[in-house]
């Protein structure tokens, strides 16, 4: 693989801009030196903040007592280890800080193996660990993943080997299995007054939502059929349950090469009795389907008797209300936008959101927070704004302290705090920025739009310095696809990373594209949803092409010097661009692309049980392979570099052996 790498360094020599312009750049280093923040926690109790803090690889977990407070460090990680540290909540007494450590949350199929990036010689483990904010004493609660702590602050529940496990939080007694469940058990959820425990038994082709109260009775299920019932959510008194249900698996065979709508409801079940009524129904069109946006249906319970949901009914995510009793649901953010991070008060009455919208240009391709009362008698209250964006929202205890993370153009992403009330907010970790970080050298990236073959208005995202003429240019490809690139970092640290590199060529004398591609988020449902995408047709390439005629176009830009590159999905667009318009595109980067939709038509599709019934599996294998980098290699010429780890969980390393073999 590394004489591979040789070619394209020929062609980046070939596609470089002068030395000049090179020798006054950063290096790659000193721009991927950045700090990171993530998993951005609130206490119930008080005004706490805890995050993890990712630097230089090096992960660690932060806290600060209170916005105004010096933020502390509270682990002490010294080795680039890629483990991950996800999943921080406080005790509701405020005395301990819960995290895990270990996995991979971002995987597309399970393991039997953790994730071992760094090669260790020891076997990797998911652990939960404690951290008693008094003494700072650090405790092993125990082997297990998705953790949630009682409301009497006594113990944990979490998932082991897809049963439900309980320990001290102190970590001062070996985890025992709280009841035994036939299915795979997931999303626990305490009663507020801590004496049951709510659970999703997840049973292959459907799933229940259960009830686990004690070991002498026996687990109850709500309404149990032949559907998918998941996100089970307790009722601020804790006598319902607000969940999710979709349609269970089989009946005739679903079309592959066409989209067809994913309905789905909301019910409510009385606790006492387990029974359960709908309260509201999507509707059977495509707009109506279940909601794949952060959080999906982020479904909560609202002051007032009220539930919360996501949905796509307008062409755009918005939040809509509705009475747990049933009734019309009242749309409440309205607007050519999309909402994505959500958070509810303790109390139900504010919810604070995320979304793409807001008073400057380009504000479609950043975040803004925006706040609402559950009851809609207070105007929408704008809570951030301007050249930056902010994700993440966290209510402390308290009802009036937010912590979010904020990212800027220059500066990597800070995390911040203040009250709601003044909105008036600072920089808890700005001290975390090393000296060498290369802000200065940062071009200001602009909104940019064109139009591809089919008439459809792309977007992108350019980064170009000031002057010159004839510079190279690349094109950056998202992975996802449901992603979207920002004027600025990223709520994501693989993009936060591909950033920082878009930043490094722009210093280098690159103008650079970072293309949000139709199957994008930000533009709503039927731009993230268009027909013949993907392993249907690859109508999506036509952005690809697209992007290179704009760039072409552009005085700045040598038509004749154009590469590209991207990672995942985008690996699959950067593969196809070099093997369909090696004469456009002059060299590559491809990072764990996929090569051969058949694999995954083959996969997926085929995975069911055995039927009769085959539907247009076949024709849709045809169209798979056509729709794949594979199909064109008689006229790949252009140089690749490929890079992907043989321990990849969101694309088969087959994709990368099977692409080296026919490109040999």
């Amino acid at each position: 693989m590394a004489s591979r790498t040789i070619p394209l360094l020929s062609a980046l020599i070939l596609l470089s801009a002068a030395t000049a312009a090179s020798a006054t750049g950063f290096t790659l280093p000193q721009v991927l030196s950045y700090p990171y923040p993530q998993e951005l926690a609130a206490a119930p109790k008080g005004s706490s903040l805890a995050w993890v803090q990712d630097e230089a690889g090096v992960r660690n977990v932060w806290m600060v007592e209170n916005p105004g407070a010096t933020p502390k460090q509270l682990t002490d990680y010294t080795a680039d280890d890629g483990q991950e540290i996800t999943q921080l909540s406080f005790s509701p007494d405020g005395a301990y800080l819960l995290f895990v450590r270990g996995g991979d949350h971002d995987a597309n199929w399970p393991e039997a193996v953790e994730p071992d990036p760094d090669a260790s010689p020891h076997k990797p483990e998911v652990q939960i660990w404690s951290v008693a904010l008094k003494d700072g004493k650090l405790n092993l609660v125990g082997e297990g993943d998705a953790p949630v702590i009682a409301p009497d602050s006594s113990k944990v529940a979490f998932i082991q080997s897809h049963q439900v496990y309980s320990a001290p939080l102190d970590g001062s007694a070996k985890p025992q299995a709280l009841f035994f469940d036939r299915g795979h058990a997931s999303d626990l959820n305490w009663s507020p007054d801590g004496k049951a425990l709510a659970f999703v038994s997840g049973r292959d082709d459907h799933g229940f939502v259960g009830i686990y109260r004690d070991d002498k009775t026996p687990v109850q299920y709500l309404s149990p059929g032949t559907t998918h019932d998941f996100m089970p959510r307790w009722s601020l008194d804790g006598t319902r349950i607000a969940f999710v249900r979709g349609r269970g698996d089989g009946g005739a065979p679903q079309p592959i090469l066409r989209q067809v709508p994913n309905p789905w409801s909301i019910w409510v079940a009385d606790v006492a009795s387990g029974k359960a009524a709908r309260v509201w129904q999507s509707p059977k069109t495509l707009h109506g389907s279940y909601p794949d946006t952060q959080g999906e249906a982020n479904l909560h319970w609202l002051a007032g008797d009220k539930l919360l949901f996501l949905a796509d009914l307008d062409n755009w995510p918005h939040l809509y209300s509705v009475s747990a009793k049933g009734g019309a649901p009242k749309l409440i953010t309205p607007g050519k936008f999309m909402v994505e991070d959500v958070t509810v008060s303790a109390d139900g009455t504010h919810v604070v959101y995320s979304a793409n919208v807001g008073a400057n240009t380009g504000d479609g391709e950043r975040r803004h927070l925006y706040m609402i009362t559950s009851d809609g008698s207070v105007p929408e209250k704008i809570l951030s704004g301007g050249e930056n964006s902010e994700w993440r929202p966290q209510f402390a205890g308290d009802g009036k302290t937010l912590g979010f993370i904020q990212g800027h153009v220059q500066l990597p992403p800070l995390v911040m705090a203040g009250s709601v009330d003044k909105a008036d907010w600072h920089a808890l970790d700005q001290d975390r920025v090393p000296a060498e970080f290369p802000s200065s050298g940062f071009v200001s990236p602009r909104p940019v739009t064109f139009e591809a073959a089919d008439g459809l208005t792309v977007h992108g995202v350019l980064f170009a310095a000031e002057g010159g003429a004839h510079k190279p240019a690349v094109i950056f490809v998202h992975g996802g696809p449901p992603r979207q690139m920002l004027l600025g970092w990223h709520y994501m640290g693989y993009y936060s990373n591909a950033y920082a590199v878009n930043q490094y060529l722009a210093s280098h004398g690159f103008v650079v594209l970072a293309l949000n591609y139709r199957l994008g988020i930000g533009y709503g449902y039927d731009y993230k949803n268009p027909p013949k995408w993907g392993f249907t047709g690859a109508s999506e390439y036509q952005d690809v092409v697209a992007a290179a005629k704009f760039l072409q176009r552009e005085s700045s830009v040598d038509p004749k010097r154009i590469g590209i590159w991207g990672g995942s999905y985008g690996g699959y667009l950067t593969a196809m661009a070099l093997a369909r318009d090696s004469k456009t595109f002059k060299a590559g980067v491809d990072l764990h692309g996929v090569h051969d939709w058949s694999y995954d038509v083959s996969d997926i599709f085929a995975a069911a049980k055995p039927s009769y019934e085959e539907g247009d599996r076949k024709q849709a294998m045809k169209v798979a392979f056509q729709s794949s980098p594979v199909a064109y290699m008689k006229t790949w010429k252009s140089p690749v570099l490929l890079i992907q780890g043989d321990d990849d969980r969101n694309v088969y390393f087959h994709e990368m052996i099977d692409l080296v073999n026919r490109l040999d």
